[in-house]
């Protein structure tokens, strides 16, 4: 069995094409890019020489041995771990909305699907969806439809794009907006139902919908009492 993770790297601007290169080294070439911006407090910086940067941010499916090759490779070829070359973590994913948008995620990597969460006792989910730019207000309106409250979007833009007609059927654009929203367990699989029903592949959102399982919540307190 194999499990399934969403990978995030942060990296300053300046090394994108670099890191974007290595991974597609690495055979993962469906990968997302969002601009950010560092918030190090000076002394900080200046304690290890550094100036404030703007920063590249990549978001990638990969599976349990893809992570390890990758890591091996971020710390010797990329030398990750010098101060101010960049970060990378993963996330386990509970869920993926259908077998074709994983199989465009992790294309070219193998996976044998296991159990559905890597963590049983969440009691909410980050729901992550990817879609074509300008669709939002289409994924919240069937999003709350199944109960979900409000989602933040961010722009991205999308590589491998080339190669999505051979697992979805679809052409997507590169221009991308990847909208994160908390859900309570029990209302992730009809949110994501409906997100596939009313902006999946066969929308023009050509919506993408994944979750993540969330350990811990602050913030959510007026959402339960209303229950």
């Amino acid at each position: 069995m194999s499990s399934l993770y969403f990978m995030v790297t942060i990296c300053d601007r300046n090394q994108a094409r670099r890191f974007l290169a290595f991974y597609r080294e690495h055979g993962v070439t469906v990968t997302f890019q969002a601009l950010g911006r560092g918030t190090a407090a000076s002394e900080i910086l200046d304690s290890f020489g550094l100036e404030a940067s703007e920063k590249a941010m990549f978001f990638s499916a990969v599976t349990d041995e893809k992570w390890k090759e990758l890591k091996r490779g971020l710390e010797n070829q990329i030398k990750i771990d010098i101060p101010g070359t960049g970060i990378a973590f993963i996330v386990p994913v509970s869920s993926i909305g259908g077998g074709r948008q994983l199989r465009f995620l992790i294309e070219g990597q193998e996976f044998e699907k296991g159990e559905e969460s890597a963590l049983k006792d969440t009691k909410y989910e980050l729901l992550v969806v990817i879609a074509n730019q300008g669709y939002t207000e289409m994924i919240m309106d069937a999003a709350r439809k199944a109960n979900a409250a409000g989602g933040t979007v961010i722009h991205a833009k999308g590589t491998g794009m080339e190669k999505a007609e051979t697992f979805l059927g679809v052409s997507l654009a590169q221009e991308k907006e990847m909208l994160f929203l908390v859900a309570k367990k029990e209302d992730k699989n009809p949110i994501m139902r409906a997100i596939m029903d009313e902006a999946g592949l066969n929308s023009k959102a050509k919506s993408i919908v994944f979750s993540l399982p969330v350990t811990e919540t602050a913030g959510m307190r007026l959402i339960e009492n209303r229950e």
